[in-house]
């Protein structure tokens, strides 16, 4: 297991972060939450940059706050704000990431920095947001890591870049014993990448579900007062009262269609099932 967050918690004042999770090798996964609901704090302790009040992290089976500078170099990283001073140019990066990581592959580097057309010779704040996102990415790749930690990293680019960074990430997980946890809230992105998705809502993960079972076996059903009421429940995760009668999110959606051949039963995307978790009533 690369990542590893046993019964970890972790408390700020007026917000609390629980969670249980784990990283296999080989697998991309995706997490998903409003802004405040604690992704990058989850971020943050995989790291080592801050330490859970309770449980374990542990990367590549150690605990993640005392990582080496070996271990450390295995991880690759992208977030919003890269780390680095503005006021440096690109050319100027390559020294510090060549001192920083024996395996910085910088000939790759410059290749990958002229097809998305990053300049060396231009100080990062000239960038525009997008160029930021692809450096930061471009960065990130730019070692032989094992595991990529991914913070919003298509935010900001237009489609046609924004493919092109995942083909990228496509091609890094072609090669096996590596994993990437990211984190997105365009949801096209997770559909057609993840493999598997946590959600996390006001500190705790209230869905962890393979990508594909979700767009395959989640479903709303779009019932009537009077056929809501005849409904078989137990498979019945949320319900949002409608002016047509209720809309109900289930993950058995084959067990409707075949038990109620009479009911609308619709296919729902990521961000419907997301919605309805969050917004949805328990019964």
């Amino acid at each position: 297991m690369l990542v590893q967050l046993d019964r970890m918690k972790k408390e700020y004042d007026g917000f609390s972060l629980e969670l249980n999770m784990e990283i296999p090798e080989n697998q991309v996964t995706g997490l998903i939450g409003a802004n405040g609901a604690g992704k990058s704090t989850t971020f943050k302790l995989m790291l080592g940059l801050i330490r859970p009040d309770e449980g374990n992290v542990e990367i590549f089976g150690r605990n993640a706050a005392e990582m080496g500078a070996e271990d450390k170099q295995k991880i690759g990283a992208a977030f919003s704000d890269s780390g680095f001073s503005e006021y440096l140019k690109v050319q100027q990066l390559i020294p510090i990431m060549s001192r920083f990581y024996p395996d910085f592959q910088e000939e790759e580097f410059r290749g990958r920095c002229e097809r998305f057309k990053i300049p060396l010779n231009k100080q990062i704040k000239e960038f525009s947001t997008g160029m930021k996102a692809k450096l930061n990415v471009l960065l990130a790749l730019s070692h032989d890591s094992r595991l990529l930690i991914l913070d919003e990293p298509t935010a900001g680019l237009d489609v046609v870049a924004r493919e092109e960074i995942l083909d990228l990430l496509r091609e890094y997980m072609e090669i096996p014993g590596r994993s990437i946890v990211i984190s997105s809230h365009i949801s096209g992105d997770l559909e057609h990448f993840c493999d598997d998705l946590y959600m996390i809502h006001e500190g705790k993960i209230v869905l962890h579900e393979e990508t594909d079972r979700i767009l395959e076996e989640y479903g709303f059903l779009k019932v009537s007062e009077q056929e809501y009421e005849a409904l078989d429940k137990e498979y019945l995760l949320r319900v949002r009262k409608e002016s047509f009668g209720y809309s109900c999110l289930t993950n058995q959606k084959n067990y409707y269609l075949e038990n109620y051949p009479g009911i609308i039963v619709e296919k729902g995307s990521v961000d419907e099932v997301i919605s309805m978790l969050v917004k949805g009533e328990l019964l």
